[in-house]
């Protein structure tokens, strides 16, 4: 029964994001004006080096984005871990960023090498992850490369 369960799940949200992420992409719910928003996040398949696109609520903290899960099958957080270089699109464009994972799988990146926002962001947040598991990813930005002439 679980697993029929777990499998409806996975459907629903596998029908349910191919409509929502172009809205998203384009703006639509967007933490621009409020903190807290929908976004699309953009990870790579750590066995298959596949693109997705994946709509998430996330928080803006100053210049970061906090996107969090409970589901300790959730396939994002861990193509993140294993490739932090990603792209997210908020405001109808793509932003740049690394993930900092932090779940209950893996040891946590060192806080003494993140940003002082970020680190201060994680030392809170990790007694949550101790406590219901579940993990979460800090977006912080990376500069745009611009192409000179």
């Amino acid at each position: 029964m679980l697993q029929q369960l777990l499998q409806l799940e996975a459907s629903f949200f596998s029908a349910l994001n191919p409509f929502a992420e172009p809205l998203i992409r384009a703006g639509l719910g967007n933490p621009v004006w409020w903190p807290t928003g929908a976004i699309v996040v953009e990870t790579t398949g750590r066995r298959t080096g596949r693109t997705y696109k994946v709509p998430l609520l996330a928080t803006r903290i100053g210049d970061l984005l906090l996107i969090s899960t409970v589901r300790r099958r959730s396939q994002w957080l861990k193509n993140l871990a294993a490739n932090p270089r990603t792209r997210y699109w908020m405001a109808g464009r793509a932003h740049n960023a690394t993930a900092l994972v932090i779940d209950a799988s893996r040891a946590a990146p060192s806080l003494e090498e993140m940003p002082p926002l970020a680190s201060c962001l994680a030392k809170a947040l990790i007694p949550q992850r101790n406590l219901f598991g579940g993990g979460f990813a800090i977006l912080v930005p990376r500069p745009s490369q611009t192409h000179q002439v």
